[in-house]
């Protein structure tokens, strides 16, 4: 978990976001950059277990901190590029790797890189005090095909609904992006010892959308209406777009009371009402095949 950076490859810095300096001090520069190194073997498995099994394209590691990860990496995938911020973690990392590793390690801020443009696949021990960035950066990222990172254990359970509510963000990609929580690490596996336990979360790109181009536009405004939370309800608040005839019907389609909280419907029952409410315009097959799922689930309960 090493601070690598407050924003996606090739932008700007946002705005008021200081420049990051790196203290001159190992313990503060621990605590700046939010180090905290694997510690236990069976972290590295159960991180490894979490990746695309023939995986294809390049691959990137955040933070590779004293190569914990890195050589093992480099193994899965062929080769390995990875970014270290911290001068002194990098030349260990160097020293652990075989001359022949097939790794390149770069000294800087990955998030201040340029953008990759060739299909790659994200991996790393990321800082918990910006994985949110780090995970928008990922969704923005057209050729990224999965990510796998290690992060904060309540932070990976809200974005894969393990405590059986959904977050916007998660909603909103869901089309693009499949969401899953493969491990959890505690925090005794790491020195220093971090405050909470971690986890592993996987990020991967879907083989074709679950909504086409041409609905794209309709998902993202349903999914901010849907998330203001006018008049306490999805029903409520996505009736500010469709007629309550309509939602009724979308709604038993979904097998959805109609005051269920927003936080409450899973993103595949959205697909349901979305392609409900669009009478089916999309066309897309995943998709369908997704609803159809659902709903042979939803009658078999």
């Amino acid at each position: 978990m090493r601070r690598t950076g407050p924003q996606p490859a090739g932008a700007q810095r946002r705005s008021g976001a200081p420049p990051l300096s790196v203290p001159s001090g190992r313990g503060d520069r621990r605590r700046q950059l939010s180090q905290n190194f694997i510690r236990d073997p069976k972290v590295v498995a159960t991180f490894l277990a979490a990746l695309p099994k023939r995986p294809q394209g390049a691959a990137i590691e955040i933070g590779a901190g004293d190569g914990a990860l890195t050589q093992a990496l480099a193994e899965h995938f062929g080769s390995l590029t990875a970014w270290e911020i911290d001068p002194d973690m990098t030349q260990l990392a160097r020293s652990r790797l075989p001359k022949a590793s097939g790794v390149v390690i770069k000294i800087g801020d990955f998030l201040e890189s340029p953008i990759v443009a060739h299909p790659f696949h994200l991996v790393g021990n990321v800082p918990f005090g910006i994985t949110t960035r780090i995970v928008e950066w990922c969704l923005a990222a057209p050729a990224l095909q999965t990510a796998t990172v290690i992060t904060q254990l309540e932070y990976g359970r809200k974005r894969t609904g393990d405590y059986g509510r959904w977050s916007k963000t998660t909603v909103m990609s869901w089309p693009e992006f499949d969401w899953r929580l493969a491990g959890q690490i505690s925090r005794g596996s790491f020195r220093p010892v971090p405050a909470v336990d971690a986890c592993v979360l996987s990020l991967s790109r879907r083989p074709e959308p679950l909504v086409s181009t041409a609905d794209r536009q309709r998902w993202r405004r349903d999914v901010e209406t849907g998330f203001i939370g006018f008049g306490g309800s999805l029903f409520a608040s996505l009736s500010r777009h469709y007629s309550r005839r309509a939602m009724a019907s979308a709604f038993t389609r979904a097998g959805l009371a109609h005051d269920t909280i927003v936080a409450f419907v899973h993103p595949n029952a959205w697909l349901t009402v979305f392609d409900a409410l669009g009478q089916g315009s999309s066309g897309n097959y995943q998709a369908r095949s997704a609803i159809r799922h659902l709903e042979a689930s939803n009658r078999r309960a």
